[in-house]
C-alpha cells in the first residue's frame, strides 16, 4: 500500500482494492487501511504472520457502511491499529453471498442480531471467534448501554488473540462446528409429512392464517416498524385467494387473502416508500405507515414488487396496480439499465452527503417551482407541510384521496388530475437537475434474473413489445458475458465477468429464461433454462440431505458450505430452484426434476407453514407441487390471429400453477425441444389449445370461449 500522495491521483493511500471491479470495494481503495480482497493472498499472509483476520462486509448502498468508513476506515490512527494487529479483508456481500451468509450466521449466534456493516474477527484459517456490526469511532452511550468504540474493540481483540489463544481456539472451534452442522443437517420436519399426492391444500391455509395474524389492517404489511415489503408472502396469499375462488379450500380465511394483498399494495403505492415522482420503490419504511423510507433503491426489490403488482392487476384489473408496474419498470429503464443490456444493482440512499436529499422537498421549493394554484393542490394531495415529515423536508406521499382534495378546492376531479400530472412533470424535471444518488453499476446475474422475469411477464401480460425487447436484450447480454467455459459467473463490471456463480445465479436466471420463453415462444430460452438447471443439479445438489448448497462442488473450501433455505429480501436459491424444477417437469414430463423439488419441499412443509414470512417463495413452490397444475400447449403460429386469440385468454388470467408452450405445427425445432408440444395436431385446421392436469389431457379446443371454460 502506498503512503505518499500520488500527484496524478491526489490520493495519499492506495491499497489492493484498487484492482477490484466492485464499486463498494473501490470506495475503500484509498483508505489508509491495508485492505485485501478475499482471496489466497490475504489468507496466506494471516497464516504466515499468525495474525487474526478482520473481515468487514457491506455493500454500496448501505448507509451505515458509509458512516463506518468515514469515521473509522478513513481515520489514520484507527487504520494504523488495524494494519498493526490484523490482516484486514473487505468483502462486497452482493458479490460474495457465501462469505456473507457464513459469517452472518456466526455474528447472529454471537450477538442475537445482524446487519451491515458486518465486522467479524477470524483465525488465520477462517474460523470466526468474535463479531458485530457497526462500531463507532469512540465509546458512545445508546440509552442505558455503552457501545464500545472501534479502537477499544481492536485493542481488546488483539490482546485477547495474543494472550488468550486457547480461549480463542475453543470459541472458533465451537462456532465452526455450529456452522458446519447448520449446512449439513438433513431436512426434517416435526411431524410426518404426507406425499404430494395426499397433502391437502388445507395445509397451506394454515400458513395463510399465520400471515393474517401478523397483518397490519390499518397500514397494510406485516408487523410494525421497520416495515419491509414482503412480496413473497403477498404472492402466496394471492395464490390462496385463487384457490378459494375455485372452491379448492373449504375452511374460512381469518382475513380474506385479497384484502391483505389489496390494503398492503394500496398503502405502499401511496406511501413514501414509493417514489411518487420517478417511480420505483425504496428499500423499506422506518415506520409502520410506509411514510419515511430508507432511501436506497435495490434492483431486486423493484423486480419483486413490480411482479406482485402485475399479478394483482391480473386478478383485480385495478388500474393503480398497472400504473405502479409501468412506473416502476420505467424507473428501471431510466436509471438501472446499462447500455449493454444488463441491469445495475443499487442506488444509494445518500446524495450531497445527506440521506434522502435527492427525493425530498421543502414547501418553499415546491412553491418556487409551480404555479400558485398547482402548488396548493400538490401540497394538499402529497402531504407537504412547512415543517416537513423528515428532517425539515417532505417525503412525498398521498395524504388525501383525489376526490376529497378536489372537493375542498371546489374543482372537478379532472381539473385536479390535470394539475397533479402537470406538477409531477415539472418537479420531476427539476429533480433531475439535482445531484443524483450514487449507483452501484455492477451487474449481478441473480438479480438480473429476477428483473428479466419481471420484464418478460410485464411484456406478456400488458402487451408491451418494448418490455419484451429489454428482456431479450438482457438475456442475450447475460448469456454472452456471464457464461464462460461451461460455467455461469456471478458478477460483471467494466467489461469483465468473474466469480463462479452460486445456486441463486443459476436458479434465478433459469427462472427468468422460462418466463422469457413463455413471452416469446423462442425455444432457445427454454433450452438455456433447462441447461442451467441440469448444471445446477451437478454443481449444487446435496445428494445426502436433499436440497441444494449455495456454492458449487468447484468452489473454494470455506469454513462451511452454506445452504440457505429461508426466503429473505430475495427468495432463497433453493426456493426458486424447486419452483423452476417443477415447471421443467411440467414442460418435459421428466420426473427427475419433480423428485428433486419434492425431496426438498415436503420434509420442510410444516416448518414453512408455521413460519410463512420466512418461506414465502417456498410456499408458492409447495403450492405448485400439490395443486392441480395445468400444462397448456397451443398448436398454432403465434403471429396469426387465431393463435393470438387463444393466447389472450391465457394472458389475461393469473395462472401461477401453470406452464405454457406454443409453436406452429411445422416448427420442428420447438416440438423437439419441448415435449409438451409433441403430438398436438391442429383441430379443424385452426389453432388448437391442449390443457392437461393431473396427468390427463382434456379434449382439445380451438375457440377462446371453450379455452376460457377449461381454465376457469
Amino acid at each position: 500500500m502506498s503512503d505518499t500522495t500520488n500527484p496524478q491521483t491526489g490520493y495519499k493511500h492506495t491499497n489492493r482494492l484498487i484492482n477490484e471491479t466492485s464499486p463498494y470495494l473501490l470506495q475503500h481503495a484509498h483508505n489508509p487501511v491495508d485492505w485485501y480482497p478475499w482471496g489466497e493472498e490475504a489468507l496466506h499472509k494471516a497464516k504466515v504472520e499468525d495474525k487474526p483476520i478482520l473481515l468487514s462486509v457491506g455493500y454500496s448502498a448501505c448507509h451505515w457502511c458509509h458512516v463506518m468508513e468515514h469515521e473509522s476506515f478513513e481515520n489514520e490512527d484507527i487504520a494504523a491499529l488495524m494494519n498493526q494487529h490484523f490482516v484486514s479483508i473487505k468483502v462486497d456481500r452482493e458479490e460474495r453471498p457465501d462469505i456473507d451468509s457464513i459469517y452472518m450466521q456466526a455474528v447472529q449466534a454471537l450477538t442475537r442480531q445482524g446487519g451491515w456493516p458486518m465486522t467479524v474477527f477470524l483465525t488465520p484459517d477462517g474460523r470466526p471467534f468474535y463479531g458485530g456490526t457497526y462500531f463507532p469511532p469512540d465509546d458512545r452511550r445508546y440509552g442505558s448501554e455503552i457501545m464500545p468504540g472501534f479502537p477499544r474493540v481492536l485493542a481488546t481483540i488483539a490482546d485477547y488473540y495474543q494472550n488468550h489463544r486457547q480461549e480463542v481456539e475453543e470459541q472458533a472451534t465451537q462456532l465452526a462446528d455450529y456452522l458446519k452442522q447448520r449446512s449439513s443437517a438433513p431436512l426434517r420436519s416435526k411431524g410426518d409429512i404426507a406425499p404430494s399426492s395426499s397433502m391437502p391444500l388445507e395445509t397451506l391455509a394454515n400458513a395463510s392464517r399465520e400471515l393474517a395474524a401478523e397483518f397490519d389492517s390499518v397500514h397494510g404489511g406485516f408487523g410494525t416498524a421497520p416495515k419491509f415489503p414482503n412480496t413473497m408472502s403477498l404472492e402466496f396469499l394471492l395464490r390462496m385467494y385463487q384457490h378459494r375462488v375455485r372452491g379448492e379450500i373449504s375452511t374460512n380465511a381469518t382475513i380474506p387473502e385479497l384484502e391483505i394483498v389489496g390494503v398492503t399494495l394500496k398503502h405502499m403505492a401511496n406511501g413514501g416508500i414509493y417514489d411518487q415522482l420517478g417511480g420505483g420503490f425504496h428499500r423499506y419504511s422506518v415506520d409502520a405507515e410506509w411514510l419515511v423510507p430508507h432511501f436506497e433503491k435495490m434492483l431486486y426489490d423493484n423486480a419483486l414488487l413490480s411482479r406482485i403488482y402485475l399479478h394483482s392487476y391480473l386478478v383485480t384489473n385495478n388500474a393503480l396496480y398497472e400504473r405502479v408496474v409501468e412506473e416502476t419498470l420505467g424507473y428501471v429503464v431510466r436509471e438501472m439499465l446499462s447500455p449493454e443490456g444488463g441491469f445495475y444493482s443499487t442506488q444509494d440512499a445518500d446524495s450531497e452527503g445527506e440521506e434522502g436529499r435527492f427525493y425530498t422537498w421543502t414547501a418553499a421549493e415546491i412553491d418556487a417551482a409551480l404555479l400558485r394554484e398547482d402548488a396548493a393542490l400538490f401540497k394538499a394531495y402529497y402531504g407537504v407541510t412547512e415543517q416537513g415529515n423528515f428532517e425539515g423536508r417532505n417525503v412525498l406521499h398521498v395524504a388525501q384521496d383525489e376526490l376529497r382534495v378536489a372537493e375542498n378546492a371546489e374543482i372537478t376531479l379532472e381539473t385536479l388530475q390535470a394539475s397533479l400530472k402537470r406538477s409531477r412533470e415539472i418537479l420531476f424535471n427539476a429533480r433531475e437537475k439535482r445531484v443524483k444518488p450514487g449507483r452501484d453499476e455492477k451487474i449481478l446475474t441473480s438479480w438480473n434474473g429476477l428483473m428479466l422475469r419481471s420484464f418478460a411477464e410485464a411484456a406478456r401480460y400488458l402487451d408491451r413489445p418494448d418490455y419484451l425487447q429489454i428482456a431479450v436484450n438482457n438475456a442475450e447480454f447475460l448469456l454472452r458475458n456471464l457464461y464462460h467455459d461451461g460455467r455461469l459467473l456471478r458478477t460483471y463490471k467494466d467489461g469483465r465477468g468473474h466469480l463462479k456463480g452460486y445456486l441463486e445465479d443459476y436458479a434465478f436466471l433459469a427462472d427468468g429464461l422460462l418466463a422469457l420463453y413463455e413471452a416469446t415462444f423462442d425455444p432457445r430460452w427454454f433450452r438455456e433454462a433447462r441447461r442451467l438447471m441440469d448444471e445446477a443439479i451437478e454443481l449444487f445438489a446435496d445428494n445426502q440431505n436433499n436440497g441444494f448448497f449455495d456454492t458449487g462442488i468447484d468452489h473454494e473450501d470455506l469454513v462451511s458450505r452454506p445452504k440457505e433455505i429461508m426466503d429473505n429480501a430475495t427468495p432463497a436459491g433453493n426456493s426458486v430452484a424447486a419452483d423452476v424444477l417443477l415447471r421443467l417437469a411440467a414442460f418435459t414430463g421428466e420426473d427427475v426434476y419433480r423428485q428433486f423439488a419434492d425431496d426438498y419441499l415436503f420434509p420442510m412443509a410444516d416448518v414453512m407453514v408455521q413460519h410463512p414470512q420466512a418461506f414465502g417463495h417456498a410456499l408458492g413452490a409447495l403450492d405448485f407441487a400439490i395443486s392441480q397444475s395445468k400444462e397448456i400447449a397451443i398448436t398454432g403460429d403465434p403471429k396469426q390471429a387465431d393463435t393470438r386469440d387463444l393466447l389472450e385468454v391465457i394472458n389475461t388470467r393469473y395462472l401461477p400453477n401453470s406452464v405454457l408452450a406454443c409453436a406452429a405445427p411445422e416448427d420442428g425445432e420447438a416440438i423437439l425441444t419441448l415435449p409438451l408440444l409433441a403430438d398436438r395436431p391442429l383441430k379443424d385446421g385452426k389453432a388448437t389449445a391442449y390443457v392437461c392436469q393431473n396427468f390427463a389431457c382434456l379434449a382439445p379446443v380451438n375457440t377462446p370461449e371453450e379455452l376460457g371454460q377449461l381454465l376457469s
